[in-house]
């Protein structure tokens, strides 16, 4: 009998252990992904803007 009670509370920790490691695992990748796309979208962000920085400039610039 008691040999099946550690059994049970082994299998009911192994589950809620992994419970928590999955969900580490998954907020960290999810952390990964969206840093990643993140930084996508600056550098689009980053060109877009120098580019209509460096078009304006160069319609109004004065000659210096």
């Amino acid at each position: 009998m008691s040999r099946t009670v550690w059994t049970v509370l082994g299998v009911i920790a192994a589950v809620v252990i992994a419970w928590v490691l999955v969900d580490v695992v998954f907020s960290v990748v999810w952390f990964l992904v969206k840093a990643v796309i993140v930084a996508l979208v600056a550098v689009v962000v980053f060109f877009v803007l120098r580019s209509l920085v460096l078009r304006g400039d160069r319609r109004g610039s004065t000659g210096r």
